[in-house]
């Protein structure tokens, strides 16, 4: 496996670019392949330069198409924008026959560039082909036991954006051994400053299988800390989308992350692909509803009870409670005649919509018109010839009216959920047989709000209203959800995310390890039903590419106390030194204090993001001593730069963030900051596994005894 780069540390030759051309430098691979860069990023401009001088003035009918036209115009030429320090290309693929035709003796083979997106030159003949296309596959799965026709596989090196290095593999050679890329753990292992990045250059053979996994059906993904599976989810997304483009534009596509400084971490991964419409957000943020501000915040016990799957048939029951059986026959006076509709039928008609079992406000639509049937068939008993135009008049008339607001009233979500937690008789009647009196009395408000608006509602709560609201009128449903860090959702938070995916699909990811909620996902089938997507195939990933083994292996210590029976990560990457715990020259936090500054200090001395995890409770304290040692820090969600790469992160927003270096600041206090032991020891997990190069952890307490 040849490779050549001007440093010699990345590769096994070297070869140094001469600096003007001559017949020695258009015979080396490596000036050819940058003479291709430079033509691809030619032609790049180009087609950049083509859409901006687009004129749609003669071709739109009206101002709105022209609106709409000349969005999707500035979206185009927002995809093809050449990032300077990006690579167009990462890859090369040498078939040794063209794809697609029959593998003859003889047939000439075709070589592809392989890059984030697709760049043709002015003919219309490919320069570069997007990632996700058919023939761009093998350069992630072909090996030399499955060569699939490839010759030669090349993957090319790069130092801010200039083309520097190029590795060769040849596959379908039998006399050249499979030997591990250098350039490939180069990249894997690269520092990381600013937000995430993605991995199209370095994607493995069993993430490429789900990143390809149709549409049409499901998958949760469980992996461990460093084995890529958020990335694979927004890889995933990005591939969806080429392949179902008309698809996914008219139906909509969803990440969904466990908060905003998650999500702020990974949203110029989709856009850096060229895919500009992808959706973020967080459960908080889809129940959220105009008017309502949560306010307040629930204890454990209360907030397990309303993330209880049970509380849907509760809500369930308190809905349909408010249709009422008639009282009285139904008298409809139109001209000079009246028309009478006895209250036996009138309950029959009622009684038929609820069997139905369909949503509450699309039955009282209905309601008015079957009613009108009702008289339109005696007119025609009388003789009479209504049409369509007379039953709608009378689904319109006051009388009917009055009657479907008496039998089937109005419900409004968020005032039900008040009168469930407000009063005792209301709830009880509906939570008969499901919710124990103990588990009635947590969810009953000490003191009840009179209003809506006055109401002290907490997240849990929304997720009811939501509930409430489905119940009433129909969610709307998305062509495609990714669910991340899933592991921390309730059931009642898996039900609101299968709401808006019950058309489409859903890509789960999530580390039965890591869930640090009271009411975390247990099993993996278990969440999939509340999701509404039992049938969604369950990967895992269980090869670590991210996180340094000696760290992963310490870290792994916990699982037989967090998760009997999951299987620790297998790192790829064997980093010596990686990995130092260290006590305080002294058993008390002001002595801890001082040695996790200078322990950041030391840290900021390598190349690429530091950061200082710990629990809640010291966040001030160590906020207060970084800013005295003159080191200034971000917060989580905040972009690292190279002059600013120190970020003080709380225990609890520590999930699904890295960074090249950790220092984690006493992992009892971590365990401690935690209702529960299990969910202290889930929660250290999470914050030992950040790291992508170095783990330092300090501590004045002994540590967990899991760890010892």
């Amino acid at each position: 496996m040849p490779a050549y780069a001007p440093d010699p540390d990345t590769a096994t030759a070297t070869a140094t670019a001469p600096t003007a051309p001559t017949a020695q430098a258009a015979a080396d691979p490596l000036t050819r392949e940058r003479s291709h860069l430079t033509a691809s990023r030619a032609a790049l401009r180009a087609m950049r330069e083509d859409v901006e001088a687009l004129d749609i003035r003669d071709v739109t009918a009206n101002w709105v198409n022209a609106i709409v036209l000349q969005a999707q115009i500035d979206d185009r030429i927002k995809a093809l924008a050449d990032l300077a320090h990006t690579p167009l290309f990462f890859g090369r693929l040498n078939y040794l026959h063209a794809p697609g035709a029959e593998l003859a003796e003889g047939a000439e083979g075709e070589q592809f560039y392989i890059g984030r997106r697709h760049v043709h030159d002015a003919g219309g003949d490919p320069m570069v082909i997007d990632w996700r296309a058919p023939v761009s596959q093998p350069f992630y799965r072909a090996s030399k036991t499955d060569p699939q026709d490839i010759a030669l596989r090349r993957r090319f090196g790069y130092t801010g954006g200039e083309l520097t290095a190029y590795e060769d593999e040849h596959l379908s050679d039998p006399a050249e051994a499979a030997a591990v890329s250098k350039l490939l753990q180069q990249e894997i292992e690269r520092p990381r400053v600013g937000p995430m990045r993605d991995i199209v250059a370095t994607i493995q053979p069993e993430q490429d299988e789900i990143v390809r996994s149709g549409l049409s059906g499901s998958v949760c993904v469980q992996g461990g800390p460093g084995t890529g599976k958020t990335a694979v989810g927004l890889h995933r997304v990005a591939y969806l989308l080429y392949a179902h483009r008309d698809r996914l534009a008219r139906t909509g596509t969803l990440v969904i992350g466990p908060n905003r400084s998650f999500l702020h971490y990974i949203e110029q991964v989709l856009p850096a692909l060229g895919e500009l419409e992808v959706k973020q957000a967080t459960v908080d943020d889809l129940v959220a509803r105009d008017g309502l501000e949560v306010r307040g915040t629930d204890p454990a016990a209360t907030a397990v009870v309303k993330g209880d799957a049970r509380m849907a048939e509760v809500l369930r029951r308190a809905v349909r409670s408010h249709v009422t059986a008639p009282t009285g026959p139904l008298m409809v006076v139109r001209g000079s005649r009246r028309w009478r509709v006895p209250a036996y039928e009138l309950a029959e008609i009622v009684e038929e919509l609820q069997n139905r079992d369909i949503r509450y406000g699309a039955a009282r639509d209905a309601l008015p018109q079957r009613i009108a049937h009702a008289v339109l068939v005696r007119m025609e008993q009388a003789g009479e010839a209504p049409d369509d135009r007379v039953q709608d008049a009378v689904a319109r008339n006051a009388a009917v009216k009055a009657a479907v607001k008496a039998v089937w009233p109005l419900v409004e979500p968020a005032k039900l959920l008040l009168r469930l937690l407000s009063d005792p008789e209301f709830l009880a009647l509906h939570a008969q047989g499901l919710l124990s009196d103990e588990e009635q009395r947590l969810l009953l408000w000490p003191k009840p709000f009179r209003s809506v608006k006055s109401a002290k509602w907490s997240a849990a709560d929304l997720v009811l209203i939501d509930e409430a609201a489905d119940l009433v009128e129909r969610t709307h449903s998305l062509g495609h959800v990714v669910l991340d860090e899933a592991q921390d959702l309730s059931p009642m938070q898996y039900r609101a995310v299968g709401r808006r995916c019950t058309t489409g699909s859903a890509t789960v990811l999530g580390d039965l390890a890591q869930g640090t909620t009271p009411w975390a996902t247990r099993s993996w089938d278990e969440a999939l039903t509340h999701l509404g997507k039992p049938e969604a195939v369950l990967e895992e990933l269980t090869a670590g590419f991210r996180v340094p083994r000696e760290v992963i292996a310490y870290a792994s210590r916990l699982l037989p106390s967090i998760s009997p029976g999951l299987a620790p990560v297998s790192s790829v990457r064997e980093t010596p030194g990686s990995l130092t715990i260290s006590p305080a020259p002294a058993a008390d936090l002001g002595a801890l204090t001082t040695a996790v500054i200078e322990a950041c200090r030391a840290s900021l001395t390598h190349e690429g993001s530091i950061g200082l995890i710990a629990a809640d409770a010291r966040i001030p304290e160590l906020a207060d001593a970084l800013l005295a040692a003159d080191l200034p820090y971000l917060s989580p969600g905040e972009e690292t730069t190279a002059q600013a790469r120190l970020t003080l992160v709380p225990a609890s927003l520590a999930k699904g963030l890295e960074y090249d270096y950790v220092v984690l600041d006493e992992p009892a206090a971590i365990v401690a900051g935690e209702p529960d032991e299990r969910t202290g020891l889930r929660r250290l997990y999470v914050c030992l596994t950040r790291a992508v190069s170095g783990l330092t952890a300090l501590h004045a307490a002994p540590l967990p005894t899991a760890l010892t």
